[in-house]
């Protein structure tokens, strides 16, 4: 039996690309799947050659440990919290060995160093290195004494976790072909059906509002004076920025994957400028954007829309006297990084998971006493993905929301 007591336990860090780790687990699409043959013949052989009664293939998910497969062990993982295998993959091309687990400030107070039955009293563990360079959990042995490896045994071990590799890449290749068939599939009647949504009920009463604004202007502007003339013009101003923006949604949705994704080059705080002006926001908003302005290079449609509708959710579901929005950047040399904190009325923890999913919505009303239709969230998460980041929410009722998501700087 476990012991869960009194004593401090170690827990393992997170690695510093988190995001983008846990969304290529996601994408090899191994993660809770049943038990195969070809992972269970190599931890059998893994504890064969390490002579160790214990052989895991373990993947560290965000918050548990899923074994994918198992020899010597009827337990199908744990919490990340106490894993060895967090621990190993914050070393992603070194083979971590842990010759006594009691003597190690790190696991001598662990509930499995701990157990009374089956006690873990040695660790070898190889990280399984994705094609991204991520460490998606390890081939680890285990034995319920101290114990060693040999050189040779190192090396098995090591050749061992390579096979696995592979077939985690050859599992990845194979969800991504027959993801992409079922998206080509589907994606013909969908964009026929969006393009003529769009074009019917937006573009055409736009180009009515531009052109109204166009003879307004001819036939009173005598009449209208400065200021009639200034709110003309930035009429007419808003409907072609949202002509634009609908057209460049339009040629976003005609792509069938990320390799067709367009990028160009913008300035990120004149693009968020333009954002924030369409909602045409009251003096008891403060937007503030990132300290420093850069330009950066990315698909600016799928960013605009994603900002769009992050933005206005921090708005709508807001029930504060003054509404604060905070939007930080940071970027490294492959990923954009982007965040979106308010405080407004905050996300309840079992529903972070939901809000991500198509038609579903909080039972709540916004500020004016609408419904959301559940289609906001589940379109920015998509989009995040086509721009080969992730996205996460961290959120408290009452306490306010941050969205963080990224984009890959190479698509």
């Amino acid at each position: 039996m476990i012991k869960t007591g009194a004593k401090q336990m170690i827990k393992p860090a997170i690695p510093r690309n988190e995001l983008e780790r846990l969304a290529s687990l996601e994408e090899a699409g191994i993660f809770n799947t049943s038990p195969e043959a070809e992972f269970d013949n190599i931890t059998k052989l893994a504890s064969f050659i390490c002579k160790t009664p214990v052989s895991l293939i373990s993947l560290v998910g965000e918050s548990e440990q899923y074994f994918k497969s198992r020899y010597g062990t009827e337990i199908y993982g744990s919490s990340r919290e106490i894993s060895f295998c967090a621990h190993a993959i914050l070393k992603p091309k070194q083979l971590m060995v842990v010759n006594d687990t009691r003597l190690d400030e790190r696991f001598k107070d662990n509930p499995f160093t701990l157990d009374e039955n089956n006690p873990v009293q040695f660790y070898a563990g190889m990280p399984l290195v994705d094609h991204h360079g991520f460490a998606l959990g390890t081939l680890c042995v285990l034995d319920t004494k101290p114990n060693k490896l040999d050189k040779e045994q190192k090396i098995a071990l090591k050749a061992l976790a390579k096979h696995v590799e592979v077939l985690f890449e050859l599992r990845r290749k194979n969800k991504h072909l027959e993801q992409i068939e079922k998206e080509l599939k589907e994606h013909n009647t969908a964009l026929k059906d969006f393009a003529g949504v769009v074009s019917h009920d937006m573009k055409m009463p736009l180009a009515n509002m531009i052109i109204t604004a166009d003879i307004l202007k001819a036939k009173y502007g005598d009449q209208l004076g400065k200021e009639g003339l200034k709110y003309l013009k930035n009429l007419k101003n808003a409907g072609l920025n949202l002509s634009d923006y609908i057209n460049s949604l339009l040629t976003h949705y005609e792509s069938n994957d990320t390799s067709d994704l367009k990028k160009q080059e913008f300035d990120l705080h004149h693009m968020l400028e333009e954002i924030i002006d369409l909602f045409n926001i009251s003096d008891n908003v403060d937007i503030n954007l990132p300290n420093e302005n850069i330009i950066i290079q990315s698909n600016r449609a799928a960013l605009e829309q994603i900002f769009l509708n992050l933005l206005s959710n921090s708005l709508k579901y807001n029930e504060s006297e003054k509404i604060v929005i905070d939007i930080d950047f940071r970027q490294t040399p492959d990923f954009y990084y982007f965040s979106i904190s308010d405080n407004g009325i905050g996300i309840p923890q079992d529903k972070q998971e939901e809000i991500f999913q198509i038609f579903t919505t909080l039972a709540v009303t916004d500020r004016k006493g609408n419904k959301g239709n559940g289609i906001g969230l589940s379109t920015v998460k998509r989009l995040v993905k086509n721009l080969g980041g992730n996205i996460k929410v961290n959120s408290q009722p009452g306490q306010g929301t941050q969205f963080t998501f990224s984009a890959k700087r190479n698509l």
